[in-house]
């Protein structure tokens, strides 16, 4: 989860990408992008740090997946706790969470 300004964001991108910050802040016009740090992302998902699922948050959050999901066959996502995972179709990984798909990979 990262914070752009004040707002939360969730990014879903594989495990071995990282997040293209600049990128992120074009695609969000912001210019303060940052990692949330442990209080933010509970705050916002209600889950912790590790755990946080691609969706099912309190209140609606703007959802980023990384193009490179797509690729995929299948992929697995945070189901909620640091140590539970759940496998998923891309494609319905991106309905569910409502994300929108972008290229936010360094």
């Amino acid at each position: 989860m990262f914070v752009a300004g004040s707002n939360p964001v969730i990014i879903l991108t594989s495990g071995t990408n990282r997040v293209d910050t600049a990128a992120v802040g074009r695609i969000l016009k912001s210019e303060q992008i940052r990692r949330a740090d442990a209080n933010e992302a509970r705050a916002a998902t209600g889950y912790a740090v590790g755990g946080t699922p691609p969706f099912g948050y309190p209140a609606p959050l703007m959802v980023l997946m990384d193009r490179d999901l797509l690729l995929h066959s299948r992929v697995w996502a945070a189901a909620g706790t640091p140590d539970t995972v759940f496998e998923i179709d891309p494609s319905e990984l991106l309905k569910a969470s409502g994300a929108q798909v972008a290229d936010i990979k360094e």
